[in-house]
């Protein structure tokens, strides 16, 4: 062995020690490091310091760096920037054994849960027979009363769980909390795996680290064999972009193969369930919602929603359609069960838990409600029901002991007139973990979430690991720790090998599929405006820029300079960007052209970018992790508009380049770049109109070159100055220059040619129709002839092209059912 590899070894093996050591010492993180020199743990230290060297923060980075690559984020709610996953570079280890007694835990329960719902939303009788009392059923607003007596298609309510775990301090491990309505936090699980995996590249190896990749595949058979057609269309139904874990949600759908889809985007019809989409109705077999279950369908649940699909619970009612979970299924997530679910457990399994809930107290009993009066210092408060309550001070739980002395009257005052609405809990410590705290490894509490699916022939399967939250201070209580401050991989290990199993075809799989699948109609639409919006944004820039400076000097006084820079005012103002300025000096053309890039009040550059940076938000389930960031770059800050101007431009090219070199020629990109098309030759129609009538000046034909970024194209051609024809010509009538009209309106028909039609008789369409008379009347125009009227009829056209575009594919609401022709596969 060299030297140097030695060297380091030795290195990280000493950093891990002395971690370890320094861990051990913080006094709280015995109860996870049973021991120091703890085999597992000491391997995952030497690969951690493999990495940090000296310097813990480096890995902290690292990983923080891997989880941004892919694409990790969350938001909070009432804020519209996404913020950075969390991520923290220590997973936490629980051996195969322990792991084991975890996983029949939550089995059990999920299958106790799903006995429990069959029963409440069928004969009842727990709460005839007295075992459940009826307010705790009913008083629930997730408990639905039209779905009584309904069976889900494939006879099951639930499909995924999540279940929240915490350790204690002598290693027992006890549920808080379950998720049935719309369980979050699996797709992080497989983000943090893949960014710490990224970051310890050994660890997988050296510990025989289960993997996730079974459990999705598990799930998704699941799903299928639920539904009625062997070879399903199976959908991720999302509330959008503004979702907290909208970007959780966007990496499952891809990672699964499933549709990522808004209400919007399907609908109901003779109870069956479709998909718009560019080739119109495909059918849906199954949603794996993220929707509240009572804004699914307005006709049904909230008629106020207006996000559901009217018909939808028509189609599931029907056996059409699967829905996971079932609507209604989240009655159980009342912290209020938890104070029975011991015992049904034992009535209707024969067996205790496996995993005991933290002691609960459902206040709507007499004894229970003095209970929580007597004992108020030592236990937690919350609503029953997860409903805001008149008696405590927040939505969440609250220690009794904290209460001030007008919050507990308040709470005491109400719980004598809705004791219902309370329950109390044990205060639950945690077990810790480590954690990097500066250059430090520091112990703090965290709890687990873990999931659990049903697989193709129903039963459940636990995805081994789930993710870990760790609190902010060390104060190990769980109602202070809330959500967590960081997030961890959870890795299972053992002995044996595991298979590097993969949702991915293998190696020499025979299988081509060049069919990219389906294209919904919102998706299409987002990626057309995505294109218009990035042309629009340059077009403007660029007349930003040849105003401020390039070859025309506005204090010069020249008239045909002037000229040429009202135009450009005029240009400018005409779009919306800006007020027209007091005068044509350059001060008041800075101050126009500042509002022109930055002004939120006017559609300015910034306004712009903000439209492609939400319609990205909203598609990064199709869009590269690169395109990403440079759309949500931060708006450049130099000093100089210029500066600013030409950075912008820069970083406009680099995401045309990308769309141009990166992305598959699918229709995704077919509609991203028939927006560029239309956008950009409006864009030069109007510069024609404004620069190379008749009568142009040299400057108002300079101008056009830069429009068109054609000055080099025709200095190549013309070696003895600028001449009107030569110039409209190139920039207007030349198929062969990217950047003229003929070139756009040639590219269009392109695209119309090669997307889908709903008819079979060989018509063209009239998005088609309209395409080939604008290519037409581009082809038989001649620059030495081109006037005004002519300019007008092109633009005319291409907002008319856009209409037919819109009108045929962009199918929202009611559309897909006025079409004729319109398949339901």
């Amino acid at each position: 062995m060299e030297l140097a590899t030695q060297a380091a070894l030795f290195d990280a093996g000493t950093h891990a020690r002395r971690w370890a050591d320094g861990y051990a010492a913080a006094g709280t993180g015995a109860d996870v490091f049973h021991d120091p020199g703890d085999a597992a743990w000491l391997a995952m230290l030497e690969e951690l310091s493999a990495v940090a060297g000296d310097d813990l923060s480096h890995a902290r980075e690292r990983v923080q760096r891997h989880a941004a690559d892919i694409g990790t984020g969350f938001r909070i709610i009432g804020e519209e920037a996404e913020r950075p996953w969390p991520l923290s570079p220590v997973p936490l280890l629980i051996d195969d054994a322990e792991w084991a007694t975890i996983e029949r835990g939550v089995v059990q329960r999920a299958e106790l849960l799903e006995t429990i719902l069959r029963d409440l939303y069928g004969p009842a009788h727990l709460v005839a027979r007295g075992h459940l009392p009826a307010t705790l059923v009913t008083g629930s607003p997730f408990y639905l009363r039209p779905l009584v007596g309904v069976t889900p298609p494939g006879g099951c309510h639930l499909h995924f769980v999540a279940i929240d775990l915490g350790r204690g301090p002598s290693g027992e491990w006890r549920v808080l909390a379950d998720h049935l309505r719309t369980p979050t936090g699996a797709g992080y699980a497989l983000e943090n795996r893949l960014a710490v995996s990224r970051t310890l590249g050994g660890l997988q190896g050296r510990l025989n680290v289960r993997r996730h990749a079974p459990f999705f595949a598990a799930f998704r058979d699941g799903l299928a064999a639920s539904c009625r057609r062997s070879d399903p269309r199976i959908g991720l139904l999302t509330p959008g972009r503004y979702n907290p874990s909208y970007a959780e949600q966007a990496h499952l759908a891809r990672y699964l193969g499933f549709l990522l889809v808004e209400g919007d985007d399907l609908a109901a019809l003779e109870d069956k369930l479709y998909v718009r989409t560019i080739g119109g109705l495909k059918r849906v077999d199954a949603l794996w919602r993220r929707l509240d279950p009572r804004l699914l369908d307005p006709l049904a649940f909230d008629s106020h929603s207006r996000i559901g699909v009217p018909g939808l619970i028509d189609s599931w009612t029907e056996g059409n359609v699967v829905i996971a979970n079932a609507p209604g299924s989240g009655v159980l997530e009342s912290t209020a069960f938890g104070a029975f679910l011991p015992q049904l457990a034992t009535r209707l399994t024969g067996a205790d838990l496996i995993l005991p809930n933290i002691a609960t107290w459902w206040c709507g009993q007499p004894a229970e409600a003095e209970h929580v009066a007597a004992e108020l210092d030592s236990l937690l408060l919350s609503s029953a029901f997860g409903a805001r309550t008149l008696g405590l001070p927040a939505d969440g739980a609250v220690a009794g002991a904290e209460l001030t002395r007008e919050q507990r009257a308040a709470f005491l005052d109400d719980l004598t007139r809705r004791p219902q609405d309370y329950v109390g809990q044990e205060v639950v410590r945690l077990s810790s973990m480590p954690v990097v705290i500066g250059d430090r490894l520091e112990p703090r509490p965290f709890t687990l979430r873990v999931f659990a699916a049903r697989d193709g022939d129903g039963r459940w399967q636990v995805m081994p690991g789930g993710f870990a939250r760790i609190g902010e201070h060390p104060d190990p209580r769980a109602a202070v720790l809330g959500e967590g401050t960081w997030s961890a991989d959870v890795c299972v290990f053992g002995s044996d090998p595991v298979p590097q199993t993969s949702l991915l075809p293998a190696a020499d799989s025979l299988h081509v599929r060049r069919n990219p699948g389906t294209l919904p109609s919102r998706v299409a639409d987002n990626f057309y405006w995505l294109g218009r919006y990035l042309e629009r944004g340059e077009a403007l820039l660029a007349a930003i820029r040849v105003m401020l400076g390039n070859s025309i000097d506005a204090d010069a006084g020249a008239a045909l300079g002037t000229r040429t820079v009202g135009a450009l005012v005029d240009a400018i103002v005409g779009v919306g960007a800006a007020p027209r300025p007091d005068s044509l000096r350059r001060h008041d053309l800075t101050q126009m052209a500042r509002i022109a890039m930055e002004s939120p009040d006017w559609q300015s550059v910034a306004t712009i970018n903000g439209h492609a940076q939400r319609i990205a938000a909203g598609s990064r389930d199709r869009l590269s992790a690169d395109m990403v960031r440079l759309l949500d770059a931060p708006f450049p800050t130099q000093r100089g508009m210029l500066d600013r101007a030409g950075s912008l431009q820069r970083r406009y090219a680099a995401i045309a380049g990308l769309s141009a070199e990166h992305m598959g020629r699918t229709a995704a990109w077919r509609f991203h770049d028939l927006g560029r098309r239309i956008e950009r030759g409006t864009a030069i129609t109007r510069a024609a109109r404004a620069f190379g009538l008749a009568g142009a000046s040299v400057d108002d034909l300079s101008t056009l070159l830069d429009f068109a970024d054609s000055q080099i194209s025709y200095r190549q051609r013309y070696l003895t100055g600028i001449a009107r024809v030569p110039v409209v010509d190139l920039t207007v009538l030349d198929p062969g220059n990217p950047r003229a009209l003929a070139f756009q309106v040639e590219a269009i028909r392109d695209h119309l040619a090669r997307l889908p039609v709903l008819d079979d008789d060989g018509m063209a369409e009239p998005q088609q129709v309209e395409a080939t008379g604008l290519c037409a009347l581009v082809a038989t125009a001649q620059a030495s002839t081109l006037d005004a009227a002519t300019l007008g009829e092109v633009e005319r056209r291409l907002m008319r092209l856009s209409d037919a575009i819109a009108h045929r594919y962009f199918l929202r609401g009611a559309e897909p059912l006025r079409a004729s022709g319109l398949t339901l596969a």
